[in-house]
């Protein structure tokens, strides 16, 4: 009968040992990513600064077009 019956482990140590185990494996996929050297990193962020500034223009022009339009449509 002993053998049979099963250890009762508590809430608090069962919720500590799976936050030990996700920290672990967060830490062994850490290890497997590929960081950028600082080259890359100046590059790609320029990238991005001009991909926003671009897309930023574009919004900022349809808005001054639309605005121009709604204004014509709507005085007369």
């Amino acid at each position: 009968m002993a053998e049979n019956e099963t250890k009762k482990v508590s809430r608090f140590k069962k919720s500590g040992q799976g936050i030990v185990r996700l920290y672990k494996e967060v830490r062994v996929e850490l290890k497997k990513v590929i960081w950028p050297n600082r080259t890359q990193l100046i590059n790609n962020t320029g990238t991005v600064l001009l991909f926003c500034l671009i897309i930023g223009c574009v919004i900022w022009i349809a808005d001054f077009g639309f605005g121009h339009v709604s204004r014509i449509v709507f005085t007369k």
